[in-house]
């Protein structure tokens, strides 16, 4: 990971292509997790402030078909919607403890990216955005993308694993040396924004996430 304070372009990330793909079951001991290269996240609006009951890393890992996304969680309580099907796409999880992955694989147009979102107890939202002068969600949108959560109560801990198809983003197939822009959110905690925490890889320098300009970089390897 390059310095928090630097700028996006800065920021750059290595996924490796997996051996053979896979359904996201949220254990992250897979070997591809274990070969994977991690990033962490750090406060979005001041890098030097630390959470470590927040602690957040992440990985990514790619096939021809699918991009892989792990996040790795402490946490020190819960705050989820409790009681509600997590089958059902949650407008506004954002209000809850919730990682994040924003990405584009078409860098010219930064200002057109998807969205991607998953809590401990495996709610989602996916989300088509545009930004111009405003922002604009699109929740109809559907990626079918897949997702898994597992929440360790001793460790306090959790895990997201998520597999995202290259096909719902317009694209025929991944392939090697491509490079998307991309960038790893997480809010965690109860209350009011002023109370909780909003962590991101390559941080936005203000407490909003849907800030394109600041997306780092991921380039799409295959391991010698």
């Amino acid at each position: 990971m390059s310095n928090a304070s630097g700028t996006s372009n800065e920021f750059r990330l290595v996924a490796y292509k997996v051996t053979a793909d896979f359904s996201p079951d949220g254990d992250l001991e897979k070997d591809a997790w274990q070969r994977a290269s991690r990033v962490s996240l750090v406060d979005t609006l001041d890098a030097r402030r630390s959470h470590p009951g927040a602690a957040t890393e992440v990985a990514a890992c790619w096939s021809p078909a699918f991009l892989y996304v792990a996040f790795w969680c402490r946490y020190t309580d819960l705050n989820v919607y409790w009681g509600e099907d997590p089958q059902q796409e949650r407008w506004e999880l954002w209000n809850r403890d919730v990682v994040e992955v924003f990405l584009t694989p078409f860098p010219q147009t930064l200002h057109r990216y998807w969205e991607f979102e998953v809590a401990p107890n495996d709610q989602w939202i996916d989300l088509a955005v545009e930004k111009r002068d405003d922002i604009r969600l699109d929740a109809a949108w559907n990626s079918g993308f897949e997702h898994r959560c597992t929440v360790d109560a001793d460790t306090q801990r959790w895990t997201c694993e998520m597999r995202i198809p290259s096909a719902a983003l317009g694209l025929p197939q991944i392939e090697r040396g491509t490079e998307w822009r991309i960038n790893f959110y997480r809010c965690d905690g109860p209350g009011e924004d002023s109370q909780r925490r909003f962590l991101a890889w390559s941080p936005t320098l203000q407490l909003n996430f849907h800030v394109p300009e600041r997306f780092g970089w991921v380039r799409m390897e295959i391991a010698e």
